[in-house]
């Protein structure tokens, strides 16, 4: 059974930085898309970063481009999502999600309905 756990949120000052991690078991990471999904109250989920481990292809939500940016260590099993230039607009529970297995080309979709596992979520909140 997969399973994803985030960490690394907290609350940050606009212009600051975070790490999250997320922690994943049950599949290693040949063959898998992963993704970063934020959800902030009152809006839909959206896809902010995706990463497809078999072509090393990248998808990153134009909100984030040169901000953020997405990364594996796949011998800890755990993919990250650095957060630099942190805005207000950035506060938002923010997700791991994990479709295994996926030999498609190219990035990754951002669509969250092409994810099939997700964890709990961590908070970010960024402060003007």
């Amino acid at each position: 059974q997969a399973q994803l756990v985030e960490s690394g949120g907290g609350s940050v000052q606009a212009g600051g930085s975070l790490r999250l991690s997320c922690a994943a078991s049950g599949f290693t990471f040949r063959n898998v898309c992963l993704g970063w999904f934020r959800q902030a109250p009152g809006r839909e989920r959206e896809g902010v970063a995706t990463i497809n481990t078999g072509t090393g292809s990248t998808y990153y939500a134009d909100s984030v481009k040169g901000r953020f940016t997405i990364s594996l260590d796949n011998a800890k099993n755990t993919v990250y999502l650095q957060m630099n230039s942190l805005k207000p607009e950035d506060t938002a529970m923010y997700y791991c999600a994990a479709r295994t297995p996926w030999f498609g080309g190219g990035a990754c979709s951002g669509r969250t309905q092409m994810f099939s596992y997700w964890g709990q979520g961590t908070q970010v909140t960024v402060s003007s």
